[in-house]
């Protein structure tokens, strides 16, 4: 017998329904954004990610040499597959670009909530605006996705901030500060305590009684006084840009889910401006649920011309729990419309029932392993299926079927020929 390998996961069919139904919501909200669905492949080159990152990272990927004595991997993240697909067809391409995407990620990390080996996202990506329109439409699409899963204001909460606002800070201190550094730490302050969180910023360069004042400030999010503080046009062009983009989230529904939060800093080092997470309102969800903001320089980092950009990546597994906390996951059931079930040698008027249900977009299903009428009754059963039609030979001798509503236990015989006849969606109600 075979074990699972830790950190992958099993999906069965009613788990998978259930997933599938948030997919599919998430999906058809960015198409009704405009966003447009593209495919990526699971191998890139591990270059992409140790050019950026320095050969440690290895540590953390699925990487392997090929046959063809190439250093790959297992993709862990979606953002330089499409900086690189951008750059190759970065002229043929309408701007702006707004791309989305569904698929698998891998990453050997430590296991725990709402992490594993293997993870989902959905990826959504707008290339070629630097207004702060396009970072309120990546805000108002996300809370578009929570509260079309039934997820409220109650639900959830985005803390939004500014890299420069963070970066510019920083640099008014007399100081040899390294500002990425600086900005990790800012980035795992609320996981941390406070001696620990002031070590990591005396590390980047601060001395402590900097480090104290520069956490009391960021903590206490209130932008004049940031900007009153640094007195820098990099630390008031970004609180103006900030304004904006909450302005225009405003217009656009998503102001009312936003906090200013300026200890949202996002780990990563290519973002360059508006950021924000999506966290649990009731903090029962340990992790943010998920995260974004805009990268306007990673395009050019991957040899394509200056192309602003902005995103966002909601992580499958942690919107599970966010959903589930909240009560609106789906129900994990299979459901099935119809079943059909034989008695005798009825398959030929079984089938064709059949085809002609499943034309009509219905989910059928008929037995297919020579089932007695009771195992195909418990089998229906089973499946959730909400109508059984009964295809017995004395029916048949009759001219008739058996149109049974599973929840009722109600039965009425119909003419076979009458069976879907025109009904597009023809129940026990319809024909009794």
């Amino acid at each position: 017998m075979y074990d699972r390998i830790k950190g992958f996961r099993d999906f069965y069919p009613g788990e998978m329904a259930a997933r599938r139904e948030t997919i599919d919501t998430v999906e058809d909200t960015a198409r009704r954004y405009g966003f447009r669905e593209i495919g990526t492949p699971a191998v890139e080159r591990a270059e992409m990610w140790t050019d950026k990152s320095g050969d440690e990272i290895v540590e953390e990927l699925y990487a392997f040499e090929d046959q063809g004595g190439r250093h790959v991997t297992l993709t862990p993240e979606l953002t330089p597959t499409v900086a690189r697909m951008v750059v190759a067809k970065q002229q043929e391409l309408s701007k702006p670009i707004k791309w989305f995407s569904t698929r698998p990620f891998w990453r050997y990390e430590q296991v725990q909530q709402g992490r594993q080996r293997e993870f989902y996202q959905t990826n959504v990506d707008i290339f070629g605006s630097s207004e702060p329109e396009a970072d309120a439409e990546i805000l108002a699409w996300a809370a578009d996705a929570l509260t079309n899963l039934g997820l409220t204001g109650e639900h959830f909460e985005f803390r939004v901030s500014h890299r420069d606002i963070l970066g510019g800070v920083l640099e008014t201190y007399d100081a040899d500060v390294d500002i990425d550094e600086a900005i990790r730490a800012v980035d795992k302050s609320e996981k941390i305590s406070t001696a620990e969180y002031h070590d990591l910023l005396v590390e980047a360069g601060l001395d402590y009684d900097q480090a104290a004042e520069f956490d009391d400030l960021i903590a206490a999010g209130d932008l004049e006084a940031v900007e009153e503080f640094a007195n820098t046009e990099r630390v008031t062009d970004a609180v103006e840009n900030l304004q904006h983009v909450l302005d225009a989230a405003e217009d656009f529904g998503a102001r009312e889910y936003c906090t200013i939060s300026l200890e949202t800093a996002r780990g990563l080092d290519y973002y360059t401006g508006v950021v924000f997470e999506c966290f649990d309102s009731a903090g029962e969800v340990s992790r943010s649920i998920f995260g974004g903001g805009r990268y306007d320089d990673l395009i050019e980092s991957f040899g394509g011309q200056p192309t602003p950009a902005v995103g966002v990546a909601p992580g499958h597994a942690t919107l599970s729990l966010l959903c589930q906390r909240a009560g609106v996951w789906p129900e994990e059931a299979v459901t099935t419309d119809y079943y059909v079930l034989q008695i005798g040698d009825t398959r030929s008027e079984a089938a064709r029932i059949c085809r002609e249900l499943r034309e009509r977009g219905h989910v059928v299903e008929t037995d297919v392993a020579g089932r007695s009428f009771g195992s195909q009754l418990d089998y229906a059963d089973s499946i959730n299926a909400e109508t059984v039609v009964i295809v017995g030979e004395q029916d048949l001798a009759n001219d008739e079927v058996t149109i049974k509503d599973m929840e009722s236990g109600d039965q009425t015989q119909v003419a076979v020929d009458e069976f879907p006849g025109d009904l597009e969606r023809p129940t026990y109600d319809d024909v009794a």
